[in-house]
């Protein structure tokens, strides 16, 4: 069988609005990743094909058997002949257990291989949600998966490859007599149009399912990273109440969904057994009239029950047929715009000279309102550039934007004069340093968290990160030291200790530019002390260090300032002169009003922190 091979992680390129990257116009088509893996296990989708073809003839061996017994044994009273025909059909229904157990167990693989070829740009894109507006249960690409995987590797698909061989059964009606022939036809109507009724009367319950399942995943999860604040502030019997009324409406959905598909796939196994009644007494008949042997009204019974079972089954797994229905549509939506492949063919040199903000607009995915406006910055090696201003002026934008987290909708950030997105993911990340507001470390030891978990991680480059950001000692002093594993979110470490190991993870093999954002938030003044050390080496190596501040003492390490007011620039220059400026109270004068940009159509409005 075909597998696709696994896309590597680190391959995926970065999605959203940029003019710092190449025109629309110039991009190639969107790739379907999930079309691309199914044409990559069209090999084995044939073979299932033909190990169907295969079962359903055989299939025909229990028909046929009866029927040479009551038209040939019986009369004869041949045991030789009765011997001869059971041992042939002992061999033909191993044959047809070999061959159902074959398609059985492709399809396993086949689902095992598009979970291979799918799980990294299933996980690009659960992890680029929040940055592009992405709202409701962050990890339903994760489940849609596991639900496409579980239906393939289920009934659902032989049953599908089963139902174009009804004719063949039908046919054998015909051959046996017209009359059997018609009422199977009949029968085989009322069934496809109970089908159909499934299908119109379980799609909108089992959407309704998935949509409150995800709900209640979304309340749990926000209670579960917030225990805290539920604790301390006496929330939890109302955080109790919500998830209840959740609760109820999902099970209430659930219940919907169950009658309604109970119902039909009662009434179907009544009707067929009702046909098969049917076949037989239909046989009965012609046989009474002379118009068939009694192997026939047997074979006819047996042939019926045969080419019905395929409809019937997929009545009673139409439910979770409609739920891979879903989770394939929604799974395809997550993944628009995701290329594992992509990546530059040749990237520019590691970044060392410069750092260049041309006139960028950045907006918060989906919004089309700016946050920032014709900002424009020039850094050289060594530099270190202060920003400063009121809340909400546009500082963590500014922030996410320099690193490539929000993309400008206008203008461009170079480094070195290339654009961000000429280098592959990895090393652009390995040039950048990054400490964000709200620290977030993962669950792991200590030396992986600084290592941004790099398989190829260098006990030196980490005990020299650790180092720069003055965090050493805190470390060894801990239980187990670098090894000592976290937990999630770093639970085991107070907030001062979870920032300088994430201060550490920034300075990681010395990037070139390091944009912390509030990196004194939660110091100590051995902390504050320990910061402005690592600033003042960062510049010393050659870097670029970008620091947003409230503090003043997060400013002493820094040469450049830069002051921002309603997302445009006050004052920027030297850190005396721009500081000696009364600017508190000279406001700014009143900001141009803002051009709307345009967001991206499939991304919904986020709320960014300014």
């Amino acid at each position: 069988m075909s597998v696709p091979p696994r896309p590597a992680a680190s391959g995926v390129s970065p999605s959203g609005p940029s003019r710092s990257g190449p025109s629309a116009a110039g991009r190639p088509p969107q790739r379907d990743l999930l079309v691309e893996a199914l044409a990559a296990c069209r090999g084995a989708f044939v073979a299932v094909g033909l190990f169907s073809a295969v079962v359903n003839v055989l299939m025909l061996t229990g028909s046929l058997y009866m029927l040479q017994v009551y038209d040939r044994v019986i009369p004869s009273r041949s045991i030789p002949t009765l011997v001869a025909l059971s041992l042939l059909v002992l061999v033909l229904y191993a044959f047809q257990g070999v061959f159902d157990w074959l398609r059985q167990r492709i399809l396993n693989r086949i689902g095992a291989a598009l979970d291979g070829a799918l799980s990294a740009p299933m996980v690009a894109a659960i992890l680029r949600a929040p940055m592009q507006g992405g709202r409701g249960d962050g990890l339903q690409p994760s489940r849609d998966l596991d639900t496409v995987r579980s239906f393939l590797s289920g009934l659902g698909p032989t049953t599908l490859f089963d139902l174009p061989w009804m004719p063949l059964y039908v046919a054998g009606c015909f051959l046996l007599h017209p009359y059997l022939g018609w009422t199977l036809v009949g029968g085989a109507v009322v069934l496809f149009g109970l089908a159909l009724l499934t299908e119109l009367l379980t799609r909108a319950p089992t959407r309704e399912v998935a949509r409150s399942s995800a709900l209640r995943a979304v309340q749990l999860e926000a209670g579960r990273r917030n225990a805290e604040i539920v604790k301390a502030l006496g929330m939890e019997p109302r955080l109790i109440a919500r998830f209840r009324d959740a609760n109820d409406a999902h099970v209430a959905a659930h219940q919907r969904n169950a009658d309604v598909a109970g119902a039909l796939g009662a009434t179907s196994k009544v009707l067929r057994f009702m046909l098969q009644s049917a076949m037989l007494g239909m046989g009965a008949w012609l046989v009474i009239e002379g118009m068939a042997s009694s192997g026939v009204m047997i074979a006819s019974s047996i042939m019926s029950s045969r080419a019905l079972a395929p409809v019937e089954l997929a009545i009673g797994n139409w439910r979770p047929f409609l739920a891979a229905r879903q989770a394939w549509q929604r799974l395809r939506t997550a993944l628009a715009g995701i290329d594992p492949d992509a990546r530059p063919s040749l990237a520019p040199e590691r970044a060392r000279r410069s750092l260049t903000v041309d006139r960028i607009a950045v907006a918060a995915p989906g919004s089309s309102a700016p946050i920032l406006q014709n900002v424009s910055l020039a850094l050289e090696a060594g530099q270190g550039l202060g920003v400063i201003g009121p809340s909400a002026s546009g500082k963590s934008t500014l922030a996410r934007s320099l690193v490539g987290i929000w993309p400008a909708a206008r203008g461009e950030i170079r480094l070195d004069g290339a654009t961000l997105d000429q280098w592959p993911i990895e090393m652009r990340g390995a040039m950048i340093g990054y400490l964000p507001q709200d620290v977030e470390l993962f669950d792991g030891t200590v030396a992986e968290n600084i290592a941004r978990f790099d398989p190829n991680m260098s006990d030196s480059a980490v005990l020299a990160a650790a180092k720069a950001a003055g965090a050493y000692d805190m470390i060894v002093g801990l239980p187990g030291g670098f090894e000592m594993r976290i937990g999630e979110g770093g639970a085991a470490l107070s907030g001062g200790q979870r920032q300088r190991i994430a201060l550490a993870r920034a300075l990681y093999k010395d990037p070139f530019l390091v944009v912390l954002d509030e990196p004194n938030s939660g110091l100590d003044a051995e902390g504050d002390a320990a910061l402005t050390a690592a600033i003042h080496g960062i510049r010393a190596r050659g870097g670029i260090a970008v620091i947003i501040a409230h503090r003043p003492a997060a400013l002493a390490a820094v040469d450049q300032v830069l002051v921002l007011a309603a997302g445009q620039v006050q004052a920027l220059g030297p850190k005396d002169e721009v500081l000696r400026k009364p600017l508190a109270r000279h406001p700014a004068s009143p900001a141009p009003a803002p051009v709307p940009l345009h967001p991206v159509p499939e991304m919904r409005a986020a709320d960014g922190r300014a």
